[in-house]
């Protein structure tokens, strides 16, 4: 007798989904609570455990479609382990295209690891995981195609051995396209931020800050740290504490207009800007002013971890007050970020450069020094007020001291 799996709860007022990826297909054994397919929501992509162990018979959805909360999507079988070694060894054109190896068929891979085990032509079975249940992250496939552990197994213009036709190459170099479908986060993201410009003032004041301090803090401590809490002194913990000050003195920056009422909050919630493997999210660290330095660093790196192996949560996004944007880890050098709705402000972070300083007594020094921007509605936040918000922040870290006497 056929099991059905059906479209689990997605989260509060989610009531769809659109399919991913299936990570099984029909023939394959799976066992109980096994992921099978991937779900994309307006802001998460959640996986679909397997009710019972079997073989999966059929789909009854394809990739793209949408499928509402207790719809049936796939049917397992109970048994069937001859079927799946069948499948395996006769694979459908489609997953034989899909993989770059006859024996990495059955392998779960989320869609950005199996775009990157392709586009590198390397045996996914080869490579030890360090995500989730031992799956596979990107991190994890570049570092493996970086040690040159194993020659490609999909050379250019061939799969699996077969001749593949390719366009002649124009003469100035080949002139290939990709034709790849929006993500549902992907859409909900362009479709947040338009609003928010078409919605708020947005308005970026910028302010520069000397990092000397903190650098010299974090090379201080950095070892007694992580020994006594077993996490990284990170600069995001030195920022998100500053920021709770500097929202402190100026409450408008960590409030929203709702209709004609502005509401402000007691609290610190703040988004933190995360890449995950579909895009950007911004999980949330929540009553951040009540944190220590090694709560705000730990709750940061569980997020990304959780991030990079999918398994984020629409709670664990839920809300937000104030949001830091950290684009200094990809080597920005300025940006003007956006706001993120119904939030009224983002505090953008930059990378961290040697440039001269003209120091109070005249000198000239070289100092390592970040760009900040904050980027607000100036609907509710005056020209003043933001101003001031970077100003706080600037001196928080310049002389980190403030953060211990709340100054």
């Amino acid at each position: 007798m056929a099991t059905d799996v059906k479209v689990p709860v997605l989260g509060e007022s989610i009531t769809e989904a659109t399919v991913g990826e299936w990570l099984k297909q029909p023939g394959d054994t799976v066992d109980a609570d096994e992921p099978i397919a991937s779900l994309e929501t307006d802001k998460v992509a959640l996986e679909v455990p397997a009710p019972e162990a079997g073989t999966l018979s059929e789909h009854l959805v394809a990739v793209g479609d949408t499928v509402e909360v207790g719809a049936i999507i796939a049917k397992i079988e109970a048994g069937g382990g001859a079927a799946a070694s069948a499948a395996k060894a006769a694979p459908a054109p489609a997953a034989a295209k899909a993989e770059p190896a006859a024996d990495a068929s059955s392998i779960t891979l989320s869609p950005a690891v199996r775009r990157l085990v392709l586009e590198h032509g390397v045996d996914p079975s080869k490579i030890k995981g360090t995500g989730k249940d031992g799956r596979l992250t990107k991190d994890d496939v570049e570092q493996y195609v970086k040690t040159g552990a194993e020659a490609p197994l999909v050379e250019k213009g061939t799969a699996k051995g077969a001749e593949v036709p390719t366009t002649a190459p124009a003469a100035g170099g080949t002139r290939n396209e990709e034709r790849v479908r929006m993500t549902r986060l992907r859409q909900t993201v362009a479709k947040r931020l338009k609003e928010a410009q078409d919605t708020a003032a947005l308005l970026t004041t910028f302010n520069d800050v000397d990092m000397t301090a903190v650098m010299e803090t974090r090379s201080k401590y950095k070892e007694l740290f992580a020994k006594k809490h077993g996490v990284k002194l990170g600069f995001m913990g030195f920022f998100a504490k500053a920021a709770c000050l500097a929202l402190k003195d100026v409450p408008s920056v960590n409030a929203q207009i709702d209709g004609d009422e502005i509401v402000y909050h007691d609290y610190v919630d703040i988004s933190v800007a995360v890449s995950a493997p579909n895009g950007l999210v911004v999980p949330v660290i929540r009553n951040a002013e009540a944190m220590s330095f090694a709560d705000v660093e730990n709750t940061i790196g569980d997020f990304g971890k959780r991030a990079k192996d999918g398994t984020l949560t629409m709670a664990d996004m839920k809300g937000g007050t104030f949001t830091i944007s950290n684009g200094g880890v990809f080597g920005s050098l300025m940006s003007t970020p956006i706001i993120n709705p119904p939030q009224s402000a983002v505090l953008g972070l930059h990378r961290i450069e040697q440039r001269p300083v003209v120091m109070p007594d005249g000198s000239i020094e070289a100092r390592p020094m970040m760009y900040l921007a904050l980027s607000y509605d100036h609907r509710l936040i005056d020209g003043r007020e933001a101003v001031t918000f970077l100003v706080r922040i600037k001196e928080a870290i310049e002389d980190p001291t403030r953060l211990l006497i709340d100054l």
